[in-house]
Order: C-alpha cells, then sequence, then structure tokens
C-alpha cells in the first residue's frame, strides 16, 4: 500500500461541541488534534446549525489549519412543508461544504430556511432549496442516515442511482461526491461494494470520511454520556442512539488509507475537495441589512420624516431650540455613521411589537439617551 502524506487527506465530516448534545470534539481540542496529526484542514459540519462557524474558523486560522465551514443539513423526504409523523419525522442527513463566501451565503440561507420553513423535529431543507441555493456548495451523499445509503440498505439500487444522479445534477458533476465511510457497522460495510458499484457506473467520484463525534478514541463514553443527556436516560439504561462502535474519533491519514486501501482516490479526493473550499471571512466591518418597506425610495429621508414628526408629537408645535439643535446633531451623526437602516429597523420591530401586544421595555442602555430614538418610538425615555 501507497503511505499518503498527511496533507492528502482532510476531514469532511466533523461534529463538534456545537451540535449539542451529541458531538463532543470542543473546538479548540479538534483543531489542536488534526495540527497534531499533520493534517492542514479540516472541516465542521454540524447537525443542521452553523452556531460553531465563527469561532472555528478563528480557532483554525490561529493554528495554520485551513477551515472548511459546512453543515450536515437534514432534508426532509418529502417536502419541508409536510408534516406527518409517520412520514416526515426521519429525514435524510445531506453534508454541504462552502466552496466560496457566496456557497456560504447560500449555507445560512438554506439552515435558517430549515428552521423558519421546515421545522419538524428537526431543521429541514428540501429539494427546492437545494436547488435554488446550490451555488458555490460541494455536496457529500453524507452517511448511512443519508438518502443513498438508507436506499442501499433497503434493497434499493436504482432508487439509490436516481438519487445520485438527482443530487449531481442539483450541485453539478464536479460539486457531488458519493460519501463512504467504514466504523465497522454491519450496515456500512455490507454497502461498501454497492457505493464502488454507484460511482462506477455513474462517474461520481468518492469521498471518504469518519464520522467524527469527538477527538479521541477513549473519548466514546465521554460522548455516549451527551447522548443519554438528550435522551433523559441514565448511562445503565438502553440507549437507542449510543453509537455501536468506538470509531467514530478524528483518525490519522495512515488509519483512513488502511481502512479505503482498495479505493485511494476516496482519500485524496478530501485533500482535492479542501483545496477547492475557500471562504474568508472579514471582520471588524458593519454589515447591516437594507430596510425596505412599501413606497420608501429614500431611507435617509425617511429617517428624517419620522423623527420631525415624533419630535412634534412629542413636544408640540413650539420646540425648543437646545432639542432642535439636539435633533439636528443625532440625525448628523446618524446618517454619517451609516445607522440609518439600523435604527430603521429597530424602529420597524418596535413598531409592530407593540401594534400586537408584545411587551416592550422602555430602553436602556447609551442608546436610551438618544432624542431620535425617543421622537420615533423606539425608547420611551425623554
Amino acid at each position: 500500500m501507497k503511505i499518503l502524506e498527511n496533507n492528502s487527506f482532510v476531514h469532511l465530516h466533523v461534529h463538534s461541541e456545537y451540535s449539542l448534545l451529541d458531538g463532543a470534539c470542543r473546538i479548540k481540542e479538534l483543531v489542536k488534534k488534526v495540527k497534531e496529526l499533520g493534517q492542514t484542514a479540516v472541516a465542521v459540519t454540524d447537525h443542521g446549525v452553523m452556531y460553531g462557524a465563527v469561532d472555528f474558523y478563528r480557532e483554525a486560522k490561529s493554528a495554520g489549519i485551513k477551515p472548511i465551514i459546512g453543515c450536515e443539513v437534514y432534508v426532509a423526504r418529502r417536502t419541508r412543508f409536510d408534516r406527518e409523523m409517520k412520514l416526515d419525522s426521519h429525514p435524510y442527513h445531506l453534508i454541504l461544504l462552502c466552496k466560496n463566501n457566496q456557497g456560504y451565503k447560500n449555507l445560512i440561507k438554506l439552515v435558517s430556511l430549515g428552521y423558519t420553513e421546515g421545522f419538524y423535529s428537526k431543521p429541514r431543507v428540501d429539494v427546492e432549496l437545494l436547488e435554488k441555493y446550490s451555488d458555490g456548495l460541494i455536496c457529500l451523499s453524507a452517511c448511512i442516515a443519508g438518502e443513498v445509503a438508507s436506499k442501499l440498505i433497503n434493497h434499493d439500487y436504482d432508487g439509490a442511482k436516481q438519487t445520485a444522479l438527482k443530487y449531481s445534477q442539483i450541485f453539478g458533476k464536479d460539486n457531488y461526491y458519493i460519501e463512504i465511510q467504514n466504523h465497522g457497522i454491519r450496515e456500512q460495510i455490507e454497502i461498501l461494494p454497492q457505493l464502488y458499484r454507484l460511482s462506477k457506473e455513474t462517474g461520481i467520484p468518492l469521498a471518504a470520511t469518519n464520522d467524527s463525534h469527538y477527538i479521541n478514541k477513549n473519548d466514546a463514553e465521554t460522548q455516549n454520556i451527551l447522548m443519554c443527556i438528550q435522551l433523559k436516560k441514565t448511562i445503565f439504561e438502553q440507549n437507542s442512539l449510543k453509537f455501536p462502535t468506538d470509531e467514530f474519533y478524528i483518525k490519522s491519514t495512515e488509519e483512513m488509507a488502511e481502512l479505503f486501501k482498495d479505493v485511494p482516490d476516496a482519500v485524496t479526493n478530501t485533500a482535492k475537495i479542501a483545496e477547492r473550499c475557500n471562504v474568508e471571512f472579514e471582520f471588524g466591518v458593519i454589515r447591516l441589512p437594507r430596510f425596505t418597506a412599501h413606497g420608501v425610495n429614500d431611507n435617509v429621508k425617511y429617517f428624517k420624516q419620522l423623527c420631525v414628526a415624533g419630535l412634534k408629537e412629542k413636544y408640540g408645535s413650539n420646540v425648543n431650540e437646545n432639542i432642535l439643535d439636539r435633533l439636528k446633531y443625532e440625525l448628523k451623526v446618524i446618517i454619517e455613521m451609516g445607522y440609518t437602516d439600523y435604527f430603521l429597523i429597530v424602529w420597524d420591530f418596535i413598531r409592530y411589537a407593540r401594534e400586537n401586544n408584545i411587551p416592550v421595555g422602555p430602553g436602556r442602555g447609551s442608546g436610551a439617551g438618544s432624542l431620535c430614538a425617543y421622537c420615533i418610538g423606539i425608547t420611551g425615555i425623554d
């Protein structure tokens, strides 16, 4: 067997501490372990969330490790709007990795919509959303809970093949990989030959991963305790979520090469994928969403109008000169600093809350001293 260089394998399927009560990979320790193994990059693909993306990015960059931003999303078996217990309570898994900043934006959108539109026990996306927000993303078919693997386990090879071709079309020929894993689980081992066959027949490349939920092999029991907490069980009770083996850790390049010595390309493909993933975060720059409202073409003008109208409502028609000067000064500062949209956004949701009997406080902190905020009703303090 050819001995692979450390930089020829990258972990692309990892669950950090942000996969709550499931993942036991603390980000700092994860990055440290990867560096100790001589690997040059690593992905974090938490279940349905991206809470840890920024912490992971900062830690990896500071250690000289390339961060790959990703997520293991849940895909509805029908649509994200279907909510029938028997049919929709067990969504498929799918790994999405960001190639670039556009992919990062699309992944954020998918994860957000999974909660706001598709949540049913878990945050779910569907094929419609994947088709709409596929740009800039690389997709792996996931573990045995993925749609391709699930169909193979259920002896539906043709269905698995159609599914693989469907996702290859959605993400593009070079952006979809058939994921292979081997944690010593019977179902995984049984379907591996079929996954190899599927790759050969479709031309879709393989990518070898280890579904890492903890860092070292001896951390398996720690991870099991997290699962017990999730199920509200003790470690002495039967746990349906307990992993059947202790192989779900951050493995070395040599261990992965040995596991998949019959398909070495599946191992080296992970490094090729990592090379193509280049998300860059920019810190210290404020990026506010743009405020939009029906009939409003000039936000600065609209903000001034709201402030003047509020001033008359609060102080009457004969306003003290000091108050007028204060308003002019605040408007100048807010507009020059680019905070107009911020004030309008806050005004909008405070207004909505009050109109819908949602309790709102009078205001606190330094912002409560703003005359503009008082005039437009964000705060109730003169």
